[in-house]
């Protein structure tokens, strides 16, 4: 799979599909988006992940077997935060995905349509998500073959009171999973 990330949580997957595009102004640092698909999946509303007017599509068929699963923004069952949607993509060959703003561990039935993915893109940052040491757990029982961390304090890109990707790191360091971290570049 061809994965693009643009910041904070949004990815473009195969130049098909874009995943959690954000509002223009919605998460301090990071440029506006203007990005072109055949398909667009916000994994909630909240407007650092429902920016679908700044993706114009583009009038064909995705091409990529897309799939949800409901999950909460918070431990608490959604009373804080309220729903998530997590991701899951497939192309015939690969296995992606997308967490969204999850917010705990997931139960029995999320771990079982998350487990063996082939990439696993997983908030990392806390406060309004899960931290990097849940993150890591989280890897660790869904058994991803790549990692891709995301929704971080990154620089001066990101929102203050999230952590940067070091907790993770740090909660993953000297473990196999350090292994399977994917650390890739902002496009946008």
């Amino acid at each position: 799979m061809k994965i693009e990330w643009f910041g904070h949580a949004c990815f473009k997957i195969n130049d098909s599909l874009v995943i959690d595009p954000y509002k223009d102004g919605s998460v301090p640092g990071y440029a506006p988006l203007r990005l072109e698909a055949d398909k667009v999946i916000c994994s909630h509303e909240h407007a650092d992940h429902s920016g679908r007017e700044n993706v114009t599509l583009s009038g064909n068929d995705c091409a990529l077997e897309t799939e949800t699963v409901a999950s909460w923004h918070d431990d608490q069952q959604g009373a804080l935060r309220g729903p998530n949607n997590i991701t899951i993509v497939r192309d015939g060959d690969e296995k992606l995905v997308h967490l969204g703003d999850l917010g705990h561990f997931p139960d029995e039935t999320q771990l079982a349509a998350i487990k063996d993915a082939d990439y696993l893109l997983i908030p990392v940052g806390g406060y309004y998500t899960i931290d990097g040491a849940m993150a890591a757990k989280i890897c660790e029982a869904a058994n991803p073959k790549h990692i891709i961390p995301m929704h971080y304090r990154n620089g001066e890109r990101g929102y203050d009171v999230l952590s940067t990707l070091d907790a993770f790191l740090t909660a993953t360091k000297n473990t196999p999973l350090a292994e399977r971290i994917l650390n890739l570049q902002i496009q946008a």
